[in-house]
């Protein structure tokens, strides 16, 4: 009876990793890092929604589906804000949002990868996210960054297709500040 306790009492002390799912907190940034003209800018969405499901101990109960407004992009630049929603970039009449939707997670040295996919513009196509996760007990951060290629989602159609212009590679990052359910 005593060693059943003391083994239910250790079990709980240190038990297993459960999968949560979290709210992410009005705090949470979602942004990027592009060039124009040689020049490196910064932008953000001010509205996103995300269901984050993380489990570091068994990564195939994760699960991540975010959804971004893009008609709620800023950079800074009143003219760049203004070309952001239009058919050439965003094309947000047609298409308001982005969608990214895990199909995985894998360890990859020190790092945890979320492979999953990104539907942009009407294209669909996989993209992989590194993830820095850190459990606080009720409450965790989630730092994200990705690298992604606009042309390949047809951000920049036209005259902006000139990657002299504007560069195709694309720095996303984000970091949410997470609550558990």
């Amino acid at each position: 009876m005593k060693n059943t306790i003391l083994a239910a009492a250790l079990c709980l002390a240190t038990g297993p990793a459960f999968s949560a799912d979290y709210s992410v907190a009005p705090s949470s940034t979602l942004g990027f890092t592009s060039n124009f003209q040689g020049e490196g800018f910064d932008g953000s969405f001010r509205k996103f929604d995300a269901t984050i499901r993380y489990d570091s101990a068994d990564l195939s109960a994760s699960k991540f589906d975010v959804k971004i407004d893009l008609s709620s992009v800023e950079t800074g630049d009143s003219d760049r804000d203004g070309a952001l929603p239009d058919s050439d970039f965003f094309n947000i009449a047609k298409f308001p949002q982005a969608h990214f939707v895990t199909s995985g997670f894998r360890q990859s040295g020190n790092d945890v990868i979320a492979d999953g996919t990104l539907s942009l513009k009407g294209v669909t196509k996989p993209v992989s996210l590194s993830l820095k996760f850190a459990d606080k007990g009720d409450t965790a951060t989630l730092d994200v960054t990705a690298t992604i290629k606009r042309l390949e989602f047809n951000v920049g159609s036209g005259e902006y297709a000139d990657t002299s212009t504007i560069g195709d590679e694309v720095k996303v990052k984000a970091h949410l500040d997470l609550t558990r359910q």
